[in-house]
């Protein structure tokens, strides 16, 4: 898709619009701006990815926005479930940071909400990617043109999260948790067993199970398996969590790097730890703190492959430009050759930084995150910022700063960050009566557990 230079201004002018406070925050010089400060123009900047730049007719957050205007694919009204799932979630801190007021937060969600009633739908599944002007399935990949459960299970992890926030308010907010609940409940994982003790990626009216993806742990599904053993209506056994996740116990595997242990086997990555999505994406909504199963303390797991990940980029076995203590974060993103999954180790780390990586894993290494957001807002500022903070990657090595964002990057920085000031969706999601009664189910203990 091009757009236009006439179209860019429109799409902006609306930034121009924010409150006073909004523009004090983005005018102050750099070696000026507080900690806090900081923390909430990137969270404010970030958010407005999923709101000044959603598709219109959907609500949703746009699979990917590029600055240049320039698109592949002819994608300008292409959404995401996924990434459309950690923007509602976004949508939810907008309200309680100030940057919307609480109506306007409920009616983009209600209009999300509707999308998601009326668009494609696999046996409760939504696919990965839809048309948002007409709700109809565009195709992830020629056979993936069907339910993709582990990208819906991101978008419910979100709307779980804003039920809760609404259950107890208005007449017009308790209607639009019950719109969610609903939802929820159509959700058929039973179906995505495939017959089996394990759950299946995909499903396609016109290719049935041919992507042929049973999810074994350990990457960035977990929540998957906790929503299916949670659903009140077409709930799993923890058989499957046990038999299908977990391989029987074969999701276990030492390994220890940089002086940190990981204890699960990080699939395709089993020396540094995958990309640190695996740290973000289940962990939106399902809190870590205390979170244990027979398989791993997940806070522990988490925050050490976080550190593995930045000490190998101090250390810099590559040589990389612009590698270090103040610029570190390797997790799938945008690559100099299209798109990749950037981790430690030979082979997997290209030379790419991705900022998601480093923001949104705020909660487990605070101070080693700040640093890389002030180094990166201070040192490379115009190369790495823009309308919607923090641009999905860059390479100083190859002099490579594209100006494009992507939503399933973007959404887990205004989330985590948030989580790290507050809990919110952390507390939201674990307030859930279902998913209390899911993980006990699966052997799970946790302090928000009653």
């Amino acid at each position: 898709m091009l757009m236009t230079a006439l179209l860019l201004p429109a799409l902006f002018s609306c930034n121009q619009q924010q409150s006073s406070r909004q523009t004090d925050r983005q005018e102050s010089p750099a070696d000026s701006i507080s900690t806090d400060s900081l923390y909430t123009l990137v969270q404010e900047r970030t958010f407005q990815y999923f709101w000044d730049g959603a598709e219109p007719n959907s609500g949703l957050a746009r699979e990917r926005f590029h600055v240049d205007g320039v698109y592949p694919q002819n994608d300008k009204h292409i959404v995401t479930s996924g990434g459309g799932g950690f923007g509602v979630m976004a949508i939810l801190v907008g309200i309680e940071r100030g940057f919307i007021t609480r109506e306007e937060g409920r009616q983009r969600l209600e209009k999300i909400v509707r999308f998601l009633e009326t668009a494609d739908r696999f046996h409760g599944a939504w696919p990965h990617w839809w048309n948002g002007e007409t709700g109809k399935v565009k195709p992830f990949s020629p056979k993936d043109d069907g339910g993709d459960l582990v990208e819906t299970s991101f978008m419910l992890q979100g709307l779980l999260c804003v039920r809760q926030y609404f259950k107890d308010g208005t007449a017009e907010e308790k209607e639009l948790a019950g719109r969610i609940d609903r939802l929820w409940k159509e959700v058929d994982f039973n179906w995505y067993r495939n017959g089996k003790n394990v759950l299946y990626w995909h499903w396609s009216p016109d290719h049935a199970w041919a992507m042929n993806f049973p999810v074994h742990g350990y990457n960035e599904c977990l929540i998957m398996y906790v929503l299916a053993a949670s659903s009140p209506t077409h709930g799993v056994p923890a058989a499957v969590y046990h038999e299908g996740w977990a391989r029987n116990g074969a999701i276990n595997a030492t390994t220890t790097q940089f002086g940190y242990t990981l204890h699960l086997k990080h699939n395709g990555a089993e020396k540094y730890g995958g990309p640190l999505f695996w740290a973000h994406y289940s962990f939106l909504g399902l809190d870590p703190r205390g979170l244990k199963d027979k398989y791993a303390n997940y806070w522990e797991e988490n925050t050490n492959q976080v550190l593995i990940n930045r000490a190998w980029c101090v250390e810099n076995p590559n040589g990389f430009k612009g590698y270090g203590p103040g610029s570190w974060g390797l997790t799938s993103s945008y690559s100099v050759k299209g798109y990749a999954g950037h981790a430690p180790g030979p082979g997997r780390d290209l030379g790419v930084i991705s900022p998601t990586a480093a923001l949104s894993s705020m909660p487990y290494t605070p101070e080693y995150s700040q640093q890389a957001m002030r180094h990166w807002y201070e040192t490379l500022r115009d190369k790495v910022w823009g309308p919607y903070g923090f641009y999905d990657a860059f390479s100083e090595t190859d002099n490579w700063f594209p100006r494009r964002y992507l939503a399933i990057d973007q959404g887990p920085i205004v989330v985590m960050m948030e989580n790290h000031r507050t809990g919110l969706l952390w507390n939201l999601f674990m307030s859930c009566p279902e998913i209390q009664a899911g993980l006990k189910k699966l052997g799970f203990a946790s302090p928000h557990l009653k």
